[in-house]
């Protein structure tokens, strides 16, 4: 009966099935909890738990709202670094469908966001980037870094672009993150409500990143499309069309090159990308000179409802179908519990006589 209320059953290639079931739930007061603050020397003066929550770079809004932002009030020196808040989860990850519900995401002259996961040993365990960007971008860049030995299937369908290595101008297919400035693959998202000011103005929506021995992939949605199945709390991601980015096992092993990933949201300031492309960007003066002035970095917070993640549960008994079968999982699921619910009723049927059956 549980199967009967889902119509959320997936399939693997193989016709296998399976359900994406909640498996953390990061919402609310308790939000904080289950996260350590990254301090650790930098660029960006990362501060630990105690001082974020202190001056009010982290909270949880009454209406349950989590926030995590710059300092956006203290006027500094020239070449001081500024305030701000990385995070990463306690709970390590070896895949999961990653739904992350958001008002706001950080942006800005100088300002270098980040939503991601790695492992341990970088790059040989990997690392997702599901939001990044810099400065006033409208497209959110999504990458993946691996060990050497990992490549994108530039002709797999999804709607974003393969970003180009600088070098050469050609496809950047190759994921490996020690060779071409430490870019690994990536791709950029079509739409300009994926990131930036624009995201903000549309209500926010939610990223999405499914991980499993198939691919990883990528969705984002404004608030106005979100599916339906997600609100349910029952997602179902071969319903939401093509993703924005995705990389399969066809050139790249998952289960090799990616597990044991923390989750982490940070907010950088300059640094390798927003730092050395400040020249050409349309942002005033130097990366140095914006952090100085407080009023510049209103717009570099974190505003979120929840990030919950699912872990995939294969059902039991349910044999892989041929390649060239045609099926609509829920309905086949249905069926078969209609005739379980109707056998019992059989003795009872045929104990009738007919005239009792007119």
């Amino acid at each position: 009966m549980v199967l009967e209320s889902r119509d959320s059953v997936e399939r693997n290639a193989n016709g296998s099935a399976f359900i994406w079931l909640p498996n953390d739930d990061y919402s609310g007061n308790t939000f904080y909890d289950r996260w350590t603050f990254w301090d650790q020397a930098d660029p960006t003066n990362y501060v630990n738990r105690s001082t974020a929550f202190e001056e009010r770079l982290v909270y949880v809004q009454d209406d349950g709202r989590i926030i995590m932002k710059a300092d956006d009030t203290t006027r500094l020196d020239k070449g001081t670094f500024r305030k701000s808040v990385r995070i990463e989860s306690v709970t390590k990850y070896d895949g999961g469908l990653f739904i992350l519900d958001l008002n706001q995401a950080p942006w800005g002259c100088a300002v270098w966001p980040a939503f991601w996961t790695y492992g341990n040993h970088w790059p040989n365990n990997g690392e997702i980037d599901v939001i990044e960007g810099v400065h006033d971008n409208e497209h959110n860049q999504i990458a993946f870094h691996t060990a050497d030995g990992c490549k994108l299937n530039s002709n797999v369908s999804f709607t974003g672009t393969t970003q180009k290595a600088t070098s050469t101008g050609q496809n950047q297919t190759d994921c490996n993150g020690l060779i071409n400035d430490n870019s690994g693959c990536g791709i950029t998202e079509w739409s300009r409500a994926s990131y930036g000011p624009y995201f903000d103005r549309q209500g926010g929506g939610i990223f999405a990143m499914k991980w499993d021995e198939n691919d990883i992939s990528v969705w984002s949605f404004f608030r106005a499309a979100i599916p339906s199945d997600v609100t349910a709390g029952s997602p179902a991601p071969s319903t939401w069309g093509l993703p924005s980015a995705k990389l399969d096992s066809s050139l790249c092993d998952i289960e090799r090159f990616f597990s044991n990933h923390s989750i982490v949201f940070d907010i950088t300031f300059c640094g390798d990308w927003a730092g050395n492309t400040y020249a050409t960007s349309l942002c005033p003066g130097t990366c140095e000179e914006r952090l100085m002035e407080p009023s510049n970095f209103a717009n570099a917070t974190w505003s979120i409802n929840s990030l919950k993640v699912y872990k995939k549960q294969n059902l039991a008994g349910q044999s892989p179908l041929s390649s060239s079968a045609s099926y609509t999982s829920h309905h086949e699921i249905r069926c078969m519990l209609g005739v379980l619910l109707f056998m019992p009723l059989i003795p009872y049927i045929l104990s009738l006589g007919i005239h009792d059956l007119l």
